[in-house]
């Protein structure tokens, strides 16, 4: 009988996707390095050198990486991603010199703009040659039948014109708890800081559901662009995620989102009678409520009067039982409590608070958003309660001109302290708070590692005791803020079994000089295995 040639079995198994020949960070317990991953049907199901992944997978798609760097997708633990697609449609003032450039951009944005109210977001007064609030003469002068509002960077104070103020019914002395209407010499000057803002802001038509579409995807391309691929939304309705659901269900938003619903009583009625909301793209499973005002607008609840204004402490947004009856009941739901405190009286207020309903050791992971200016007699309630201090690092380097203005010496030392946050309890997650500060996650690590802003100041580093080191700023912006929302066995490392949810880069951040870092260019994003974002 002829001899037969018996017939070639291939032994690889199809996958959909082989990343190779890169330096991949898994962020894993060991902070280990591979060279590739495999990847199919939108998890990862290896990770190791490129030839043992080359002889065991034949893919659909094979991406040689040419040496460059792979981590797992941001996580931006504490932003604003809507509300940030949003401010893409309105004025933009971050980076205004003086009020007078301000006013300058307010008549462009008019001129393409012609109808119904202007707002707009970004003035900082401590940027300008005169760090006192301005008031509202020429905004009246330039627009006087036209509303006009636009809030400061931190969203905790605005400025009105008059035609704002009368739609709105605000008159002088009126009083509003955790709010402040100013006046000056007996007139409204146009300023509103905290619950005042709401006086106006609740005029203001809603957006309809095709501009809440058009500004989520906007959001989406830019935080695709800069490597993150999962947003903490703090502060949204729960009409608005179940808007998000659909157009994630749709395949039309890609994002993962974690978000967090506002405080108020049609939010925690929903929740609690429908239950947690949680598919791969949308975990709903939290409360974010405001204890106090910000440092900039000098609302930050402080146990002492400001350094630079006697006799001012700033404002608790709402009665102290408020926020022990939310704690009560989000406690007795299971739901995750996460609460805006940044002076040393809210923060005080609040953790005391959260240690009344939470055992000593828990799996709660309730969180304290900000954390910006702790009592050092009050630290220790972070590691005693397992209480979660979910931090910012670029709002230390933006505030750090000023803040020891503010506070003085001996509270500044205390303040934005995030290596001391970090030993509480072992981790901390790291966001931007943007629109508030800049989208940037490398602006985060930087600040993070060197404390400084993104022009190199100061160049010993601000407080440099607090620095994180790069592989803590790493997983800040990884695995623990996908711990922080529960996630941590479906994302934040690159481990079998997970989302491929990574970025390849041109830098390696865990090597890379100063400039080098804020220089980084993203080259490729992935989610679920699917390239959602390519360098030009």
């Amino acid at each position: 009988m002829p001899e037969t040639t018996p017939p070639f079995i291939d032994a690889k198994q199809n996958i959909d996707l082989l990343v190779y020949n890169a330096t991949v960070y898994t962020i894993d317990s060991n902070f280990s390095k591979a060279e590739g991953l495999a990847i199919n049907k939108g998890k990862i199901i290896a990770t190791g050198n490129s030839k043992n992944l080359q002889n065991l997978y034949h893919a659909k798609e094979n991406i040689n990486a040419k040496g460059k760097y792979i981590f797992p997708g941001f996580i931006d633990a504490h932003a604003h991603f809507l509300g940030y697609g949003l401010g893409l449609q309105k004025v933009n003032l971050a980076g205004t010199e003086s009020w007078d450039n301000v006013l300058d951009k307010l008549k462009t944005f008019a001129q393409t703009h012609k109808e119904g109210w202007i707002t707009g977001r970004g003035w900082d007064q401590n940027n300008w040659s005169i760090k006192e609030f301005p008031t509202n003469e020429k905004l009246n002068h330039l627009f006087p039948n036209r509303p006009v509002i636009i809030t400061r960077i931190d969203g905790h104070a605005a400025i009105a014109n008059n035609k704002a103020l009368e739609i709105s019914n605000v008159k002088a002395g009126e009083k509003i708890e955790g709010g402040e209407v100013e006046i000056k010499n007996g007139k409204l000057t146009g300023i509103l800081i905290d619950n005042a803002m709401d006086l106006v802001y609740s005029k203001i038509p809603a957006s309809t559901e095709s501009q809440l579409k058009v500004a989520l995807l906007a959001a989406q391309k830019n935080c695709f662009e800069m490597g993150l691929t999962t947003i903490d939304d703090c502060g949204l309705d729960y009409e608005t995620a179940l808007f998000i659901d659909s157009l994630q269900k749709n395949n039309e938003l890609k994002m993962r989102l974690f978000i967090m619903m506002s405080d108020n009583k049609k939010n925690y009625d929903y929740l609690f009678s429908k239950g947690k909301i949680k598919t791969d793209r949308l975990n709903v499973c939290s409360f974010k409520l405001f204890s106090d005002g910000a440092l900039g607008s000098r609302g930050a609840a402080l146990l002492k009067p400001y350094s630079d204004k006697p006799g001012r402490t700033g404002l608790i947004l709402k009665p102290e039982e408020h926020f022990d009856a939310a704690a009560k009941i989000i406690s007795q739901h299971g739901f995750q409590m996460c609460t805006h405190a940044i002076g040393d009286a809210a923060n005080r207020m609040i953790l005391k608070i959260y240690a009344k309903y939470l055992k000593v050791k828990n799996d709660q992971r309730w969180r304290i958003e900000h954390a910006q200016i702790v009592n050092k007699s009050d630290f220790h309630y972070f590691g005693d309660y397992n209480i979660i201090p979910s931090v910012q690092p670029t709002h230390a380097t933006s505030d750090m001109r000023w803040a020891g203005d503010r506070l003085g010496k001996e509270r500044l030392k205390y303040a934005y302290a995030f290596n001391d946050l970090k030993n509480e309890n072992g981790w901390i997650p790291l966001g931007t708070d943007f629109p508030i500060e800049d989208i940037s996650p490398f602006k985060t690590f930087y600040a993070a590692v060197f404390r400084k802003d993104a022009k190199g100041w100061p160049g010993n580093g601000f407080q440099k005791e607090n620095a994180l080191s790069r592989e803590d700023a790493i997983r800040g912006m990884t695995m623990w803020a996908a711990k922080a929302n529960f996630e941590e066995q479906e994302k934040g490392s690159l481990e079998k079994g997970k989302f491929a949810d990574f970025i390849l880069l041109d830098t390696d951040l865990m090597k890379a000089g100063e400039k080098e870092i804020l220089n980084t260019k993203v080259l490729m994003t992935f989610v679920n295995g699917e390239k959602v974002f390519e360098m030009n």
